[in-house]
């Protein structure tokens, strides 16, 4: 009940499919009387037209009639920026092969920036978002000294080892690394900590599940 605004960054399963869930209960919430004020979804012309065709084939007729009403499917365009909640949002296409996917950075104030890079390695014709930015957000599928196990890169991802170079080489100042192998996720933070820090002298952030990080 307390979010407003949500970016889905493309169509892959692993990433589209949960919206539909949190669509069914801000809906519920808003037919119920429990949810305040209005929610917005944005994303690229195509993954909207998925999410609407899933309301509308899944949910209770009483549920999707919050769609453009209370709920907004706002699609966003490359280049494009927009103001969320007090912020600047310049949204920009990462320039993916498989699957057509937006990333976003955001003007935190103060000359500060945060950028999400999506859900593959940051291609080189985009890092002009992310050079010098306060905080960066980035896949990092495993460990370089695991890639023979995890083969990140047929799956078009990093290692922890390459995100944090290109963080470094960028001057990015926090990284917070996701989209992660989950094998062994008890010594997940202790393994990737130790990798990254090799290659990248900023904050290196590997959250757990639930983690709630502030950002200043």
């Amino acid at each position: 009940m307390d979010i407003r605004h949500i970016f889905v960054t493309h169509k892959h399963v692993d990433h589209l499919m949960g919206i539909i869930w949190m669509v069914r209960m801000i809906c519920q919430f808003m037919n119920h009387g429990d949810y305040q004020g209005e929610a917005y979804i944005y994303s690229h012309r195509e993954v909207l037209a998925l999410i609407r065709e899933m309301a509308d084939q899944l949910l209770l007729k009483k549920e999707s009639a919050f769609i453009d009403d209370r709920l907004h499917l706002a699609e966003v365009h490359d280049g494009e920026t927009m103001n969320i909640t007090g912020h600047d949002f310049t949204f920009f296409d990462i320039q993916s092969t498989k699957a057509k996917q937006y990333g976003f950075s955001m003007d935190c104030g103060n000359g500060k920036k945060l950028i999400c890079c999506g859900d593959e390695p940051l291609n080189a014709n985009v890092e002009h978002y992310a050079k010098g930015s306060e905080w960066m957000l980035h896949e990092a599928f495993c460990l370089y000294s695991q890639a023979d196990i995890f083969d990140p890169y047929e799956k078009h991802h990093s290692t922890v080892r390459d995100a944090c170079e290109l963080a470094e080489r960028l001057g990015v100042k926090n990284l917070l690394l996701y989209h992660t192998e989950d094998r062994n996720l008890a010594d997940r933070k202790r393994l990737y900590t130790s990798e990254g820090s090799e290659y990248y002298r900023g904050r290196l952030w590997i959250p757990d599940d639930l983690d709630v990080i502030e950002i200043q």
